[in-house]
């Protein structure tokens, strides 16, 4: 009952700020600076942080690669499992156990051979050592969500504070799916870090509903990061013509695509509402669409001016994206380094208090942003 309550409650003040949906003037910043660590990566997807000053990059096509002292190897990780390498398909997020140092534990989300030719969303873990994957084994299968669309994977996968662990899943291409809330299509999952189902998940022990769901209602959230101060998920996510979104992610919360958005169809009408009773509004849309991919907090004393704020990657307009916030208010947006064209895939705090970025492309490389404020 008291799991009901606050999801009621987070519901009914989420809807509260129905009105305060914003879209930024953005500006300029040429003060920032990316230099090339390396290069030659095909289409970079995801980038980790081990001990050992090792670091891991996983490519869309399927491999692992490794950065080892600063030099990208050239043997991939063995023991990566088999990923549906087309469309938007492939190798996904790469993330350490929050006690690696432990258990080695390395896990990956990818798109997983399903059905007859399709694809679909999957995490798993295998114990890693010395450039190998050993004992890969799956978590969590988005059964359901297995189609021949090779698009809206989601993807993105975050360790909480707590050791939850969170699974962005897209509505595939087939946006109804993100309202059914017995299809983790279209939806944030919570997991234990085997895979079982927490108890106190707002759709847990409900006949018929996917008791993984935390949140729905999403298009295809390629964004995931842990707000600095309560802890809690915010996530980006792509509209369609329009509607990118920034979300703060609660439990049993409706962010109500396709029933509301700021997105137009591509060929030019409407979507839906952009506000309707009981679906939560974005904390910031961009419309026009960035194609957000990749989010952080910045909490380095790197960049003193920047603390708090959230960065994104941008695929479309090619720029890495900068919002602050005042709480959930978000107070303004800078576009960096548009001068590059860089479609910019992820980017991430790196243990020496660097935002490194990936840049996605054929030939690929991996950036370090530099500042002179």
């Amino acid at each position: 009952m008291r799991s009901l309550i606050t999801v009621t409650l987070t519901a009914l003040s989420l809807c509260a700020c129905a009105d305060n949906a914003a879209t930024l003037a953005p500006q300029s910043n040429d003060n920032v600076t990316a230099t090339t660590l390396t290069d030659g990566l095909h289409h970079p997807w995801s980038l980790a942080f081990l001990p050992g000053n090792e670091w891991l990059i996983t490519e869309r096509r399927g491999t692992l690669r490794r950065l080892v002292e600063g030099s990208l190897q050239e043997d991939p990780v063995s023991g990566v499992p088999e990923v549906v390498a087309k469309g938007q398909g492939g190798l996904f997020d790469v993330m350490p156990h929050p006690d690696f140092a432990d258990n080695q534990r390395l896990y990956l989300s990818y798109a997983k051979p399903c059905g007859d030719n399709g694809g679909t969303t999957a995490v798993g873990y295998g114990t890693y050592q010395d450039g190998a994957l050993k004992d890969f084994r799956d978590v969590y299968v988005a059964e359901k969500a297995c189609t021949n669309t090779a698009k809206h994977f989601g993807g993105r996968i975050l360790f909480d504070n707590d050791g939850y662990l969170f699974v962005t899943v897209g509505d595939r291409g087939e946006r109804e799916r993100a309202q059914n809330t017995a299809d983790p299509a279209g939806s944030v999952l919570r997991l234990h870090d085997d895979g079982r189902i927490p108890d106190d998940n707002p759709l847990a022990g409900q006949s018929g509903k996917a008791a993984a769901i935390w949140s729905w209602g999403h298009r295809n959230p390629q964004g995931l990061a842990l707000h600095p101060d309560t802890g809690k998920p915010w996530l980006n996510e792509h509209g369609p013509r329009g509607g990118d979104e920034i979300n703060a992610v609660a439990a049993g919360i409706n962010y109500g695509w396709p029933e509301i958005t700021y997105g137009r169809e591509y060929y030019g009408p409407g979507i839906g509402d952009t506000k309707q009773e009981g679906l939560a509004q974005p904390l910031l849309h961009w419309t026009p669409s960035i194609a957000p991919s990749g989010m952080a907090f910045v909490t380095s004393d790197r960049y003193p001016d920047w603390q708090g704020d959230t960065v994104h990657g941008a695929l479309k307009l090619t720029h890495l994206n900068k919002v602050a916030f005042d709480g959930r208010k978000p107070l303004s947006e800078v576009r960096l380094l548009e001068d590059r064209g860089d479609r910019i895939r992820d980017v991430r705090q790196g243990p020496d208090g660097y935002l490194y970025l990936l840049t996605d492309s054929s030939n690929g490389a991996l950036l370090r942003l530099e500042t002179s404020l």
